[in-house]
């Protein structure tokens, strides 16, 4: 297997670099699916498609190119020689050239440069005159193949063969550095593997991805609705919609409440004083909308810590009383640009099943065990596997280095005492404290970055929280934030992605389809949808004037569990024919068996 690159103390550099510098030692990176070796054949590809966009359109001007999670994009400046934009239909044109390139076997050469020679070089460059503000000044370096050159850091491999699995997926649009108020750019996506089959694989996800979609299926199962009109990134939920959330905030709720949580509501607009003293204001001020009341400045809330943190103080506290445990579903408001905004994935308003753990130090780990017991059930719940990552010190931060250091090291301290495995993320924590993300893993084999728990001495310790110990001594709390789903919103779009909307039962927004036969069916019908209400299950009578089979088809096309069809022998026998969607099964069964199949599936599931 060819090695394409090395990696030395935590530095990748390519071959090209290792065999120039005489550098000795480091692992060997190969050419295959590792983590490292598909970061280097992404971003290759990026500048291998740079190179063919530039010999098919002539005059491109590139702004930036990385590799990402699941592939690369680049950014750029272009239009076809007849002044039209590109267009889905031009990346088969792209893809054919860069085959062309690859058969080439074109070497990818490091070049060694300074920043004024660079910028005096594309002096008439704009987007590199971006790229190079980005860049400290000394020494800069730049990969070319052929006649292509682009500023870059590298590493790359060393020949274009080493590119051919790759794939084009999506054009868009991307303001230029990311700033809604400069210019709109075209970013080209794509996807990159060392080998056939695992594109392949990718290719075949994707495609399942689309008909997952959890925007086409809120739609379809008509659970929520966006109108320009209301705003962009502001959900409506529709019926269906409402009623599978209000099912998940009842089963958490009573989950929470023999866990000995406490349901609390802070306010949703707070003085910005309230923001100043928690450290928001200076930290998370871009994310956050202000307005004013009164002359006095007031900051809707982005999260809902500064209103627990006044519940503590609203009465003296002993050490007798900790943990004291504070739940919320707490409608948060945070300002996200328009260009990143996805169906329920990102919004701008949502709902967290947001809690604050308020405990003494020594109670720490038991409290960080409990909740990840928690999340373990719940994830078991809805069929997710997850894995764990302790975020550290990011770099707008308030506190000193020694809380924050104590503060990760007791999250590192309790999975490290459970054996539980972790990986960390540098710099990724919350700006008041370390925590740990949850991230599960759907159907699609995605990863999606969902609960977290987060130690944090540094609010209680601005918000002057104290509680007297066992010697009569004010002492402070240690504050534990913790979320499960994340948010309501991004988790059902999650979840209807992975079920690909065959929601279980016990969850689904209707869970049975009541379908009579004839009109002379319906009162039978409209008692048992009055049964199951009282039972707590949400039903849907299919009465009107259609076939049978059209009734039932309509039923399936909303992703119904459970169908029970009504004839004369059902209602003169007090009967039901099932059809259980998931199963594919049909039955029979007297009304009072239904009913406690009813109960069972209902309970089936407990956190």
């Amino acid at each position: 297997m060819d090695v394409i690159a090395y990696k030395i103390d935590d530095k990748i550099v390519d071959t090209q670099t290792y065999k120039a510098e005489n550098l000795s030692g480091g692992a060997e990176i190969y050419y295959e699916n590792s983590a490292d070796g598909l970061d280097i054949i992404r971003h290759s590809c990026a500048h291998l498609m740079a190179q063919a966009i530039t010999e098919l359109y002539g005059n491109v001007q590139f702004f930036v190119g990385p590799a990402i999670e699941d592939g690369f994009y680049y950014d750029m400046r272009v239009k076809k020689p007849n002044g039209e934009s590109l267009g889905e239909e031009d990346l088969a044109v792209i893809e054919k050239k860069m085959k062309e390139l690859i058969d080439a076997k074109q070497d990818l050469v490091k070049q060694y440069s300074t920043w004024d020679q660079v910028s005096a070089k594309y002096a008439k460059d704009d987007l590199k005159q971006e790229v190079l503000k980005r860049i400290p000044q000394g020494e800069v370096t730049l990969y070319s193949q052929g006649e292509w050159e682009d500023i870059c850091r590298g590493p790359h491999v060393p020949n274009t063969k080493y590119l051919r699995w790759f794939k084009l997926t999506r054009i868009a649009g991307a303001y230029l550095g990311g700033d809604e108020k400069r210019e709109m750019l075209t970013r080209i996506y794509g996807t990159a593997f060392a080998d056939k089959e695992s594109l392949n694989e990718h290719l075949r996800i994707l495609e399942e991805a689309k008909k997952r979609d959890h925007r086409k299926l809120g739609e379809q199962m008509k659970f929520f609705s966006f109108d320009e009109t209301i705003g962009a990134g502001l959900p409506i939920w529709l019926p269906n919609g409402s009623r599978l959330r209000t099912r998940l905030e009842h089963k958490l709720y009573y989950a929470l409440r023999k866990r000995g949580y406490e349901p609390v509501r802070g306010p949703e607009i707070l003085k910005s004083e309230a923001w100043k003293i928690s450290g928001h204001y200076a930290n998370y001020k871009e994310n956050m909308y202000f307005t004013q009341i009164d002359e006095q400045e007031y900051g809707i809330k982005p999260m809902n810590c500064v209103g627990h943190i006044k519940v503590y103080q609203s009465e003296a506290r002993s050490y007798r009383d900790l943990p004291l445990k504070f739940c919320e579903y707490g409608v948060v408001h945070r300002h996200e640009k328009s260009g990143v905004l996805h169906g329920l994935f990102r919004v701008r308003e949502f709902t967290q099943d947001d809690a604050h753990l308020f405990v003494m130090p020594s109670q720490i780990k038991e409290n960080v065990y409990e909740i990840l017991d928690f999340v373990d059930k719940m994830m078991g719940a809805f069929g997710f596997n997850y894995e764990m990552e302790i975020s550290t010190k990011p770099a707008k931060a308030v506190g000193s280095d020694e809380v924050w250091e104590v503060a990760t090291k007791a999250l590192k301290d309790a999975l490290d005492e459970k054996g539980l495995k972790y990986s960390i993320d540098e710099g990724g924590g919350a700006f008041y404290g370390p925590k740990i993300d949850i991230k599960i893993t759907d159907a699609l084999k995605r990863k999606w970055q969902c609960g977290t728990v987060q130690i944090d001495f540094n609010l209680p310790e601005r918000f002057g929280l104290e509680y007297t110990d066992e010697n009569n001594e004010k002492k402070q709390p240690v504050m534990i934030h913790r979320a499960i789903l994340g948010s309501f919103e991004r988790f059902i779009g999650i979840l209807l992605e992975h079920t690909a909307g065959e929601l279980p039962f016990w969850l689904a927004h209707t869970q049975v389809a009541i379908i009579p036969i004839a009109e002379s069916h319906n009162a039978y019908a409209k008692e048992i949808e009055a049964a199951l209400l009282d039972l707590g299950v949400d039903s849907k009578v299919f009465n009107k004037n259609e076939t049978l089979n059209k009734r039932i088809r309509t039923a399936e096309k909303e992703h119904i569990p459970m169908l029970i069809v009504l004839g004369d022998a059902e209602a003169k026998g007090r009967k039901v024919a099932i059809r259980d969607r998931v199963k594919r099964e049909q039955s029979e069964a007297s009304l009072e068996q239904f009913y406690e199949l009813i109960k069972s599936k209902i309970n089936e599931v407990t956190f």
